[in-house]
């Protein structure tokens, strides 16, 4: 079946249709043949996988996922999309096609009972005023996934893979990490996306961990502590922990810290996932005790 990657077709799609891109739902659409097959490529797609697009426009992604994969649910919030969708991947069997959002959508349930609870891959070009909500859904309800990859703003891919002590380094590295292995595979330019974007773009493939790497005894605390630890970059972590929403004792906090080997003037940003682990760890002993 033809491509509708290029210029040409995606406008004599969309005017057949009559259908006006999105700004508020972020819509822009891939017209680089090379691109589309690299997400694939990356993707590592076989014939027995079961693939989660999200946000697959008008299909142009999605041809190149199904042409590869064993079977394809693509969900789609723009209800004027679906008829365009239907059309353009009609000669397609191994798609389905939902409009829902899947902000709001039961993954759990889902996967069931389209899948079996067999493990999928989730493979978009994610809308970029929604893409960590997204990827923090699938990570955070602990579906059965294998990978996530994604097409997302390039900063944002940075930020998920950043190291202690960069600037990039902050709460979504650390919820990413927890719960996967994330890499920058690809940069891609604004120049293969009608309307060009005005940022950069990255595509990041998130290898899910079957365990993540540190183990905490309580996530909502692990948590909760990253986010009062960046959520004042310039205070020490002393400092930044005791004014937090956690509203720690310093006498309380500093004991903890020292038993955790982790100085009390340290900045968060400064910490690794393992001593966030530990010092959660170490909190959640007194909690339980109290």
């Amino acid at each position: 079946m033809d491509k509708i990657s290029s210029p040409r077709k995606i406008k004599e799609i969309m005017d057949k249709h009559g259908f006006r891109l999105s700004k508020s739902l972020g819509q822009n659409f891939l017209i680089d043949e090379n691109i589309l097959k690299k997400i694939v490529d990356i993707a590592k797609i076989t014939g027995k996988d079961f693939i989660i697009e999200v946000g697959p426009g008008i299909g142009n992604l999605t041809q190149h996922i199904a042409e590869a994969a064993g079977f394809v649910i693509a969900i789609e919030i723009d209800k004027a999309l679906i008829p365009i969708l239907k059309d353009t991947l009609k000669n397609y069997s191994n798609i389905e096609i939902i409009n829902e959002d899947i902000l709001k959508t039961d993954l759990h349930k889902l996967i069931r009972e389209k899948f079996q609870n067999q493990t999928v891959k989730v493979v978009a070009n994610l809308p970029y005023y929604a893409t960590t909500p997204i990827i923090m859904k699938f990570l955070e309800e602990k579906v059965p996934v294998e990978s996530l990859t994604v097409m997302v703003q390039k900063e944002v891919a940075q930020r998920m893979q950043a190291k202690p002590g960069t600037k990039d380094y902050g709460t979504l590295s650390i919820a990413v990490q927890y719960y996967s292995d994330p890499n920058i595979l690809l940069r891609v330019p604004p120049s293969v996306f009608i309307p060009r974007p005005n940022v950069e773009s990255a595509i990041v493939k998130l290898e899910v961990l079957k365990e993540p790497e540190v183990h905490v005894q309580r996530e909502d605390l692990f948590f909760a502590l990253v986010k009062d630890a960046f959520g004042k970059r310039r205070k020490t972590i002393l400092n930044a922990l005791s004014t937090g929403d956690l509203k720690l004792d310093k006498n309380l906090l500093r004991n903890v810290l020292n038993e955790s080997n982790i100085e009390e003037n340290r900045r968060g940003e400064t910490l690794t996932i393992e001593e966030y682990a530990l010092l959660s760890n170490n909190l959640a002993k007194i909690y339980n005790n109290l």
